[in-house]
């Protein structure tokens, strides 16, 4: 079944219900609907193309622009603000969408719209009307994996952004199996700040709540204070975050453990959490940060360790009908567990493939069907999930493997430390040595010497950064997760310099 026919339903049944509050209003279930029918009614009139591109805030107003496209059996592409001008305009260009749902903040904040597609502003749609009478598309209500619903991109550790394909059942079966495993009900409350061109800011923050019918709280901007804010006022069961968030909540002076005692959930996500973020969380405020995995293409969540299963740095068993295995990436052989190898995904979440990308789709499912995930990682005894790093991003450091994860883990735990990133630089003699990028917390100080001595306390020598750059601000992505490509940039134009000098 596609994914509006539950959510229409679940509106249609308790119209007075609220449905969600965001920053500008609280919007009942009825208000959702009308405010659907009346934006179809105006796609229905501006735009013919296959898909419609939403660039909007976190808020309820993003599900309302993909319940009006879904209407009229269009496919939905969140549209990711945080990308440079040309990226953004990439990924316009390539989903070939005629309109743009937006809204003039938005706007205003880019500077300049994307060329090309009309810009629907929803300012300029009256929704004090009624809409149309109209029935919405049958596309994708009788669950064909063919029927597409939603282009995802992203960016992945290279290239240009692709087009990840997600289904009306992809999306549907990844809420089925996130309700299952966590046990959502109407009496939930889920406390969303990621963007909802996140796979996890779409499928778990926006679209869960209304086919579960709990409430949705959005924050459209992440300001520590504020989500405390929030947390106090509405007393959500659910909140969804990524570890960079849940540090800048540590800086919160007036924040209680009260202010989390409502919380049956609290998630990571997105990236490994630090061990030191989650120490401390636990020691101030007496909950545990429990993580979960998934990507973009798996629609997205695959594991998720519940309070009650938690093991420190695991992010849990695989949820319902998710098929997962761990493989050697040499041999294509299953490990078993405590093995560390590439991670492989199947089920029903499963994407359909990379948009007008046939090869790069055929090259990321393997002779099962099974996706690359190109993450490393192992299973303990019980089943549970650990990732241990990149495929992409290991270290041959004088023949041994080693992820720039545990490294960065041990920087980390420094108390001056509020971030680093670990790339390779080639090495004549150790093939390549460890070069650590350092973000250092506001008003502290530490020097290239010591981290080195701190880091050679806590891990082997031979990974012990060769040197240690601290620099003002690490380069990180929309929601927060230290680019390495970009740190592996800066040591690549390094080498090529060096390697034009004559000799």
């Amino acid at each position: 079944m596609s994914i509006h026919w539950p959510i229409l339903r679940r509106l249609i049944a308790s119209p007075t219900a609220v449905a969600a509050t965001d920053d500008v209003r609280t919007w009942k279930r009825v208000e959702v609907l009308i405010a659907a029918a009346l934006l179809a009614d105006r796609l229905a009139e501006t735009s013919r193309s296959r898909t419609v591109g939403a660039l909007l805030p976190t808020g309820a107003f993003f599900p309302i622009a993909a319940l009006a496209s879904w209407m009229l059996g269009r496919v939905v592409t969140p549209l990711n603000y945080l990308l440079k001008p040309a990226e953004l305009q990439y990924v316009v260009d390539d989903c070939g969408c005629d309109t743009i749902v937006a809204v003039q903040p938005m706007l205003d904040y880019l500077g300049a719209a994307p060329k090309g597609p009309s810009i629907l502003r929803l300012e300029d749609v009256n929704f004090r009307t009624m809409p149309e009478p109209r029935w919405p598309s049958l596309r994708g209500c009788f669950g064909s994996r063919d029927e597409l619903a939603v282009l995802l991109y992203t960016s992945g550790t290279s290239g240009k952004p692709k087009g990840v394909m997600l289904s009306h059942e992809n999306i549907s079966a990844n809420i089925r199996q996130c309700v299952e495993w966590a046990k959502f009900g109407e009496r939930d409350v889920i406390l969303g700040v990621l963007p909802q061109f996140h796979s996890f800011g779409f499928t778990v923050l926006t679209m869960l709540p209304l086919t579960v019918g709990c409430r949705a709280v959005y924050a459209a901007k992440f300001v520590p204070a504020n989500i405390i804010r929030l947390l106090r006022q509405h007393r959500p069961t659910a909140f969804i975050a990524i570890p960079s968030m849940y540090n800048a909540l540590l800086s919160v002076k007036g924040a209680e453990p009260e202010d989390f005692a409502s919380l049956r959930y609290i998630v990571s996500g997105g990236e490994p959490l630090p061990r030191p973020v989650a120490a401390k969380f636990h020691e101030r405020f007496g909950v545990r940060i429990c993580e979960g995995y998934g990507l973009t293409e798996t629609s997205p969540v695959t594991n998720w360790c519940r309070p009650w299963e938690y093991r420190l740095g695991s992010v849990g068993q695989p949820m319902p009908r998710v098929i997962q295995r761990i493989v050697d990436p040499g041999t294509q052989r299953d490990l078993g567990p405590n093995q560390d190898g590439e991670v492989r995904i199947g089920g029903p979440q499963l994407m359909m493939g990379y948009f007008n990308l046939p090869q790069e789709t055929a090259a990321a499912f393997d002779e099962r069907g099974h996706l690359r995930t190109g993450d490393m990682g192992r299973f303990d005894g019980d089943g549970r999930l650990s990732i241990t790093g990149r495929i992409k991003e290991m270290l041959i450091i004088a023949g041994e493997n080693v992820f720039p994860r545990e490294i960065e883990e041990a920087l980390d735990a420094h108390p001056a430390v509020a971030g680093s990133g670990v790339v390779g630089r080639p090495d004549p003699v150790r093939v390549e040595i460890p070069v650590a990028f350092v973000e250092l917390r506001e008003g502290m100080t530490a020097t290239e010497a010591e981290l080195r001595a701190f880091c050679r306390g806590k891990i082997a020598p031979y990974k012990t950064p060769s040197e240690v750059r601290i620099v003002p601000a690490l380069p990180r992505s929309g929601t927060g997760k230290v680019l390495r490509r970009a740190l592996k940039e800066i040591i690549e134009a390094e080498v090529k310099k060096e390697e034009a000098l004559p000799s």
